[in-house]
């Protein structure tokens, strides 16, 4: 039976898991770090594991509550050389390819500072956080910039912010609100912010059946695609992916998604309505009618301030004649109109029927000045 405190939804993309869990194991360790001692034994006890698959992102986790030392970074492999000869290399060609060394770059979650020992040679500016208090203070007694601070929260201000840069290795996987942390970095990062995100591999436990892989420590078990779904919604485009040291790490390098300027949609609105006016006026008051009462002719209409200069909207769809235009109110018509209500000019904003609509225009109605709004403005008709 599932525990109530137990979570039911996705930690990356809120989707429910599928109903039944993967796979179901019983008196397993209930951490992978801290073991007890002689005294402790007979008041310790396995923990049961579920491991869930989402429904929507297809991310593999367990339901469960994180181990109670989830915020900070222990890394028991720190003195093997084989690894500090592979960051070496993996951060060399990160700084030279992006030219990060003259740049801000933070580790995210930093531990007692086994990375950053690497990465200061490289990059001038070089920070890192840590939630725990002794693994801060070693660091900070070997001369590295370390700060106690634990990224929890998307609108939390990081000391040192903004940064050009972040790396943050085998630590995602931990965290119960990972969104929380992405979105946190993603704000504190500069605009032309680049990352490195490096978690276990979940395809080589798949590929290799590898059943002992599950633990407590790691709530999330990311594959490729699920990796880049997860950075994706908390505002990064992955630039690279790859599987790195025997497979058994995915290492993705991400940039921070650029927020949309669309400030010069303003100035398109502008211009377009001093030559809509500008048109307009040419005529008597009430002497201009619109054809077309689709969603962009509606926007126009409104967006223009032309709604007191125009005599009525025409539109061929039976459903919309004898109606008004919201917000603007203008009467909808059928084109018949023009011959017993006649005007002097015809605007027509029918998007992809326009050609067609001006044509109807010229051989039905005599004597009506035509002008058609294209992409680029207004496009006026001489009789």
């Amino acid at each position: 039976m599932r525990n109530k405190n137990n979570i039911k939804n996705c930690r990356v993309c809120g989707h429910v898991f599928f109903d039944k869990p993967l796979l179901r194991y019983a008196n397993m360790p209930k951490a992978a770090q801290f073991f007890p001692d002689e005294k402790s034994l007979k008041h310790e006890k396995g923990i049961n594991l579920k491991i869930y698959q989402c429904s929507g992102c297809g991310l593999v986790q367990l339901d469960s509550k994180p181990v109670h030392y989830y915020k900070d970074v222990v890394r028991a492999v720190s003195i093997s050389k084989d690894i500090k000869e592979f960051r070496a290399k993996q951060f060399k060609n990160f700084v030279n390819k992006y030219s990060l060394r003259a740049n801000k770059i933070l580790e995210v979650g930093c531990g007692r500072g086994e990375h950053l020992f690497i990465m200061r040679k490289l990059v001038k500016k070089t920070y890192g956080i840590e939630h725990a208090e002794e693994s801060v203070n070693y660091c900070v007694k070997q001369g590295l910039n370390v700060s106690r601070e634990f990224l929890a929260k998307p609108s939390q201000k990081l000391l040192n912010a903004p940064f050009d840069a972040f790396f943050i290795m085998n630590f995602l996987e931990h965290l119960p609100s990972p969104n929380a942390t992405l979105t946190g970095m993603y704000n504190n990062l500069s605009d032309e912010g680049i990352g490195l995100v490096e978690v276990p591999n979940f395809n080589i436990t798949l590929r290799n059946n590898l059943f002992s892989e599950f633990i407590p420590d790691h709530l999330l078990y990311f594959a490729q695609g699920s990796l880049i779904k997860a950075l994706s919604l908390n505002g990064f485009d992955v630039i690279e992916c790859s599987e790195e040291r025997y497979d058994y790490i995915i290492s993705a390098v991400v940039r921070k998604t650029k927020k949309l300027d669309l400030s010069r949609f303003y100035s398109h609105q502008e211009r377009l309505k001093k030559d809509l006016n500008s048109y307009i006026n040419r005529f008597e008051n009430k002497k201009v009618a619109i054809w077309g009462a689709g969603h962009q002719a509606l926007a126009v209409i409104a967006m223009t301030n032309i709604a007191k200069k125009i005599k009525y909207v025409i539109d061929s769809t039976p459903f919309k004649q004898n109606k008004y235009t919201p917000a603007t109110h203008l009467p909808i018509v059928a084109p018949e109109k023009l011959i017993a209500d006649k005007v002097d000019a015809v605007i027509v904003m029918a998007a992809g029927y326009s050609d067609e609509v001006a044509g109807i225009i010229k051989r039905k109605f005599n004597n009506i000045q035509i002008a058609v709004l294209r992409d680029f403005g207004l496009e006026i008709f001489h009789k």
